[in-house]
């Protein structure tokens, strides 16, 4: 914030009430003449004082869909002369001359249609008000500028602060950045059919819609202006029928449409233009209906471009969807991380879901224990707390797997230790290559392969799943987590210890 504000308007402090209400005949809206000249002139003094020759625009926006104003619109917003190019030149960020920079405040005192704030970071702002009151700010006391102000019939007043400073409009969330992460979850996200439309809003109620192939991601990025807002949603219907059918019965609704040829258009209509609407685009190949309410628009992700530097700038203040809130919840995790949370499901295909401070995290089969089970509720039931690890952080697919059994001791080092042992266990299975016994006594026991070679040949032919059988353990792969057993060498061989799994 600025040491130095200054209101500075037209309107005589001698011509207020009680109130503070002016009873003057000073009109609220610009004479296009002296005054108006008046107010561009104090801001070029002050300006001129604060050592800035350039503003940055911030916060753009137009009243592309409702006009409030006290004065008729005007065709390009005001903003044809300082933006030729197009009004994708009136963007955050955009730096222009101190000309073009009064220029923009002429087009705001005249209230064509465009708002901005206009800052020189640390040394100086300007803001437009409703009602010809115009707010600048200095790092600077400018007491010359402040005297050129009084000369000119304008009445300036030190604030504390503008009543336009930028503030948050709710609780602050973190923006998701259109980083090297999010452009790998675009394209997997287009490349699994998921999202085919990009849009781009450059300032507020001003945006552009990119179609989205696998191909031209990497193009419409170039493509986009600095500091936008990205939103991207689902394929359009091509049943345009259908998509037509899905408008309310009223509000404000944008409607976005493919043509014969390909190209992408769209129009912002109300309830009384909905049936022309409809019939301005029966020929087009697919459609699609987005409210323009924040509540009710529901893209599938979003985003903002930072700047050529990586730092997130801009501003914008959006509701976060499902998917940007669990991005920056995955900004919070590590790999490695101990983590605790609620069981919620377990899938018929053996996963089990675990919500984790909102997010759905998964833990497989083989991450629930060292030993091994049959189906995930041998060892956790829906509703269970459980501590687990973090196994790794995707961003791109937004997934998160666990692991139960790196909270737990490895038991495989002491298996290890038990090579040369013989032991009496069942048989669990019968293999082409050989039997697997297991061999300790628990309904969750390490099993070990009696390989074909490894069996008796008088015994082989008769052994069924459930016999005892005594083996010897021969060899133990703790990397691979395999058990090498003999029956053969079990036979030869003296048990030691007398207990069934071979403890002493």
């Amino acid at each position: 914030m600025l040491p130095y504000v200054y209101r500075v308007t037209k309107y005589d402090p001698a011509d207020r009430d009680q109130h503070g209400h002016y009873v003057g005949v000073e009109p609220a809206t610009s004479d296009h003449g002296r005054v108006e000249t008046a107010y561009l002139q104090a801001i070029a003094a002050f300006a001129e004082e604060s050592g800035v020759d350039q503003l940055a625009v911030r916060e753009p926006q137009i009243d592309g869909f409702c006009h409030f104003g006290l004065e008729p619109p005007v065709d390009g917003y005001g903003l044809t002369d300082v933006f030729p190019a197009g009004l994708t030149g009136f963007h955050d960020g955009a730096l222009v001359p101190m000309a073009a920079g009064l220029e923009l405040v002429r087009a705001m005192l005249r209230d064509n249609g465009a708002w901005c704030r206009l800052e020189a970071e640390g040394a100086f702002t300007v803001h437009v008000g409703w009602d010809q009151y115009l707010y600048i700010g200095s790092s600077r006391p400018c007491e010359a500028a402040l005297a050129r102000t009084r000369s000119l019939g304008l009445f300036p007043k030190r604030l504390h602060a503008s009543p336009y400073d930028f503030a948050p409009d709710g609780p602050q969330h973190v923006q998701r950045p259109a980083d090297a992460d999010f452009w790998a979850r675009l394209h997997w996200t287009v490349s699994a059919h998921r999202a085919t439309f990009l849009e781009e809003t450059y300032a507020a109620n001003a945006s552009r819609w990119h179609r989205l192939t696998r191909d031209n991601i990497e193009a419409v990025r170039s493509q986009l202006a600095p500091r936008a807002q990205l939103a991207v949603w689902p394929d359009l219907l091509t049943d345009v029928d259908a998509a037509m059918g899905s408008l309310p019965e009223d509000g404000l609704m944008e409607i976005l449409w493919e043509d014969e040829d390909g190209r992408i258009a769209s129009m912002v209509v109300d309830e009384t233009q909905f049936e022309a609407a409809t019939s301005q685009i029966t020929s087009a190949r697919a459609a699609g209906v987005v409210s323009l309410a924040t509540d009710e628009r529901h893209p599938l992700f979003t985003a903002v471009l930072p700047d050529s530097d990586g730092v997130l700038r801009a501003r914008w203040q959006t509701e976060p969807t499902p998917s940007d809130r669990d991005w920056a919840f995955l900004k919070t995790l590590r790999r490695g991380q101990v983590v605790t949370g609620t069981v919620t499901t377990i899938a018929s295909f053996g996963v089990t879901f675990v919500n984790i401070g909102g997010f759905t995290a998964m833990v497989n089969i083989p991450e629930l224990s060292w030993r091994p089970i049959n189906h995930p509720s041998d060892v956790v039931s829906v509703g269970q707390e459980i501590t687990a690890e973090v196994l790794d952080v995707d961003m791109v697919r937004e997934r998160v797997p666990l692991s139960l059994r790196a909270m737990q001791e490895d038991p495989w080092p002491q298996v290890a230790q038990r090579i040369g042992q013989v032991v009496t266990g069942p048989v669990t299975k019968i293999v082409p290559f050989g039997i697997f016994v297991r061999i300790e006594d628990r309904e969750d026991g390490f099993q070990g392969l009696v390989h074909t070679s490894e069996l008796n040949e008088s015994s082989e032919k008769g052994i069924e799943v459930g016999d005892a059988l005594t083996v010897k353990i021969i060899e133990v792969d703790t990397a691979r987590r395999r058990i090498a057993l003999s029956h053969a060498q079990a036979r030869t061989t003296r048990p030691q210890g007398g207990s069934k799994d071979g403890s002493a």
